[in-house]
Protein backbone atom coordinates (compact mmCIF):
# COMPACT_ATOMS: atom_id res chain seq x y z
CA UNK A 1 0.00 0.00 0.00
CA UNK A 2 1.48 3.74 -1.02
CA UNK A 3 0.22 6.65 1.18
CA UNK A 4 -1.73 7.90 -1.66
CA UNK A 5 -3.94 4.84 -1.64
CA UNK A 6 -4.15 5.37 2.35
CA UNK A 7 -5.55 8.44 1.96
CA UNK A 8 -7.67 7.29 -0.17
CA UNK A 9 -9.20 4.83 2.08
CA UNK A 10 -9.04 7.52 4.75
CA UNK A 11 -10.81 10.17 2.54
CA UNK A 12 -14.14 7.59 1.94
CA UNK A 13 -13.77 6.91 5.54
CA UNK A 14 -14.01 11.00 5.85
CA UNK A 15 -16.91 11.29 3.66
CA UNK A 16 -19.18 8.66 5.32
CA UNK A 17 -18.19 9.28 9.45
CA UNK A 18 -18.03 13.30 8.88
CA UNK A 19 -14.44 12.56 11.05
CA UNK A 20 -11.17 13.94 9.37
CA UNK A 21 -8.34 13.03 11.90
CA UNK A 22 -8.04 9.19 11.91
CA UNK A 23 -5.24 7.16 14.04
CA UNK A 24 -2.67 4.80 12.16
CA UNK A 25 -1.35 1.67 13.87
CA UNK A 26 -0.19 -1.60 12.43
CA UNK A 27 1.77 -2.29 9.94
CA UNK A 28 0.64 0.60 7.29
CA UNK A 29 1.93 2.86 10.29
CA UNK A 30 5.12 3.16 9.21
CA UNK A 31 4.04 5.24 5.92
CA UNK A 32 3.80 8.18 8.07
CA UNK A 33 7.63 8.07 7.57
CA UNK A 34 7.17 8.37 4.08
CA UNK A 35 8.11 11.74 2.88
CA UNK A 36 11.87 11.58 2.26
CA UNK A 37 12.24 7.80 3.27
CA UNK A 38 12.82 4.54 1.55
CA UNK A 39 10.13 1.95 2.60
CA UNK A 40 10.73 -1.25 2.33
CA UNK A 41 7.88 -3.22 0.70
CA UNK A 42 8.32 -5.76 3.33
CA UNK A 43 6.91 -2.99 5.46
CA UNK A 44 3.87 -1.77 3.11
CA UNK A 45 2.61 -5.49 2.30
CA UNK A 46 -0.55 -5.51 4.21
CA UNK A 47 -3.91 -4.85 2.87
CA UNK A 48 -5.64 -3.88 6.22
CA UNK A 49 -5.50 -0.24 7.71
CA UNK A 50 -5.47 -0.62 11.19
CA UNK A 51 -7.08 2.25 11.98
CA UNK A 52 -9.67 4.68 14.56
CA UNK A 53 -11.16 7.91 14.29
CA UNK A 54 -9.27 10.08 16.18
CA UNK A 55 -11.84 12.07 18.53
CA UNK A 56 -14.77 9.43 18.56
CA UNK A 57 -12.68 6.04 18.40
CA UNK A 58 -15.91 3.76 18.58
CA UNK A 59 -17.13 5.85 14.97
CA UNK A 60 -14.67 3.81 13.04
CA UNK A 61 -16.58 0.69 13.75
CA UNK A 62 -19.27 2.11 11.91
CA UNK A 63 -17.55 2.18 8.47
CA UNK A 64 -16.99 -1.30 8.81
CA UNK A 65 -19.62 -2.79 6.33
CA UNK A 66 -19.02 -0.09 3.29
CA UNK A 67 -15.06 -0.14 3.80
CA UNK A 68 -14.44 -2.95 5.66
CA UNK A 69 -13.05 -6.75 5.13
CA UNK A 70 -15.06 -7.94 2.42
CA UNK A 71 -16.59 -4.42 1.58
CA UNK A 72 -17.53 -3.39 -2.31
CA UNK A 73 -14.45 -1.12 -1.24
CA UNK A 74 -11.66 -3.78 -0.75
CA UNK A 75 -13.11 -5.63 -3.91
CA UNK A 76 -12.65 -2.71 -5.80
CA UNK A 77 -9.33 -1.56 -4.81
CA UNK A 78 -7.74 -4.53 -2.73
CA UNK A 79 -7.40 -2.41 0.72
CA UNK A 80 -9.54 -2.41 3.40
CA UNK A 81 -9.89 -0.95 6.49
CA UNK A 82 -9.78 -2.36 9.53
CA UNK A 83 -11.78 -0.53 12.88
CA UNK A 84 -9.59 -1.34 16.02
CA UNK A 85 -9.39 0.42 19.44
CA UNK A 86 -6.58 2.44 21.05
CA UNK A 87 -6.29 0.05 23.61
CA UNK A 88 -5.51 -2.64 21.24
CA UNK A 89 -2.16 -3.02 21.10
CA UNK A 90 0.44 -3.46 23.61
CA UNK A 91 2.10 0.21 23.53
CA UNK A 92 4.96 2.01 25.74
CA UNK A 93 3.84 4.96 27.72
CA UNK A 94 3.92 8.06 25.80
CA UNK A 95 3.22 6.92 22.42
CA UNK A 96 0.09 9.05 21.65
CA UNK A 97 3.16 12.21 21.53
CA UNK A 98 4.98 10.71 19.01
CA UNK A 99 2.65 10.09 16.91
CA UNK A 100 3.45 11.47 13.12
CA UNK A 101 1.31 13.76 11.27
CA UNK A 102 0.37 14.34 7.80
CA UNK A 103 -2.53 16.09 6.34
CA UNK A 104 -3.77 16.51 3.12
CA UNK A 105 -6.39 19.18 2.29
CA UNK A 106 -8.98 18.86 5.36
CA UNK A 107 -8.02 15.05 6.24
CA UNK A 108 -5.10 14.06 8.85
CA UNK A 109 -3.66 11.03 9.70
CA UNK A 110 -1.65 10.28 12.78
CA UNK A 111 0.55 7.79 12.14
CA UNK A 112 1.85 5.38 14.99
CA UNK A 113 5.95 5.83 15.54
CA UNK A 114 7.86 3.00 13.95
CA UNK A 115 9.77 1.66 17.36
CA UNK A 116 6.20 2.49 19.15
CA UNK A 117 4.67 -0.34 16.75
CA UNK A 118 7.73 -2.17 17.08
CA UNK A 119 6.84 -2.64 20.52
CA UNK A 120 3.53 -3.71 19.57
CA UNK A 121 4.48 -6.15 17.02
CA UNK A 122 7.00 -8.01 19.42
CA UNK A 123 3.63 -8.31 22.19
CA UNK A 124 1.55 -10.01 19.31
CA UNK A 125 5.04 -12.10 17.81
CA UNK A 126 3.76 -13.31 15.06
CA UNK A 127 6.44 -14.26 12.22
CA UNK A 128 4.86 -11.31 9.69
CA UNK A 129 5.65 -9.18 12.78
CA UNK A 130 9.07 -10.07 13.29
CA UNK A 131 9.38 -10.11 9.24
CA UNK A 132 8.37 -6.60 9.63
CA UNK A 133 10.18 -5.28 12.00
CA UNK A 134 13.68 -6.78 10.93
CA UNK A 135 13.07 -5.13 7.29
CA UNK A 136 12.77 -2.05 9.42
CA UNK A 137 16.05 -2.61 10.75
CA UNK A 138 17.60 -3.27 8.15
CA UNK A 139 16.20 0.00 6.66
CA UNK A 140 16.72 2.06 9.69
CA UNK A 141 13.45 2.62 10.39
CA UNK A 142 13.51 0.74 13.70
CA UNK A 143 16.29 1.16 16.57
CA UNK A 144 16.84 -2.23 18.49
CA UNK A 145 18.11 0.10 21.31
CA UNK A 146 14.77 2.72 21.28
CA UNK A 147 12.69 -0.83 20.87
CA UNK A 148 14.34 -2.15 23.96
CA UNK A 149 14.59 1.07 25.90
CA UNK A 150 10.65 1.48 25.76
CA UNK A 151 9.84 -2.37 27.08
CA UNK A 152 10.76 -0.51 30.10
CA UNK A 153 7.66 1.94 29.13
CA UNK A 154 5.68 -0.60 28.14
CA UNK A 155 2.98 -2.02 30.57
CA UNK A 156 2.33 -6.05 29.01
CA UNK A 157 -0.81 -7.49 29.21
CA UNK A 158 0.96 -10.23 31.17
CA UNK A 159 4.42 -11.53 32.46
CA UNK A 160 4.21 -14.50 29.62
CA UNK A 161 3.35 -11.45 26.78
CA UNK A 162 6.62 -9.45 28.41
CA UNK A 163 8.95 -12.43 28.46
CA UNK A 164 7.94 -13.75 25.05
CA UNK A 165 8.25 -9.85 23.18
CA UNK A 166 11.77 -9.64 25.52
CA UNK A 167 13.01 -13.10 23.73
CA UNK A 168 11.91 -11.76 20.41
CA UNK A 169 13.43 -8.94 20.83
CA UNK A 170 16.75 -10.22 22.05
CA UNK A 171 16.92 -12.86 19.15
CA UNK A 172 16.51 -10.10 16.54
CA UNK A 173 19.75 -8.02 18.56
CA UNK A 174 21.72 -11.60 18.31
CA UNK A 175 20.57 -11.78 14.09
CA UNK A 176 21.47 -8.11 13.70
CA UNK A 177 25.42 -8.39 15.50
CA UNK A 178 25.44 -11.49 13.12
CA UNK A 179 23.89 -9.56 9.99
CA UNK A 180 26.40 -6.03 10.47
CA UNK A 181 28.90 -8.80 11.19
CA UNK A 182 28.89 -11.19 8.21
CA UNK A 183 31.20 -11.13 5.26
CA UNK A 184 28.99 -10.53 3.35
CA UNK A 185 27.33 -7.10 5.33
CA UNK A 186 31.11 -6.00 5.10
CA UNK A 187 32.29 -3.42 1.80
CA UNK A 188 34.58 -4.98 -0.11
CA UNK A 189 38.03 -3.23 -0.90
Amino acid sequence: MTLAQLFHLLGEARKLSNHDEFVVIGSLSVLGISEGSDIPDAMTMSQDVDCYTKVDPGRVFDLLQALGEGSDYEVQTSFYLDAVSPDLPTLPDGWQTRLLKISEGPLTAWFLEPNDAAVSKYARGEPRDIRWIRAGVEAGIVSLPTVRYRFRETVFLDTEEHAKAKSLCEADVSWFKTLRTSPSSRPKP
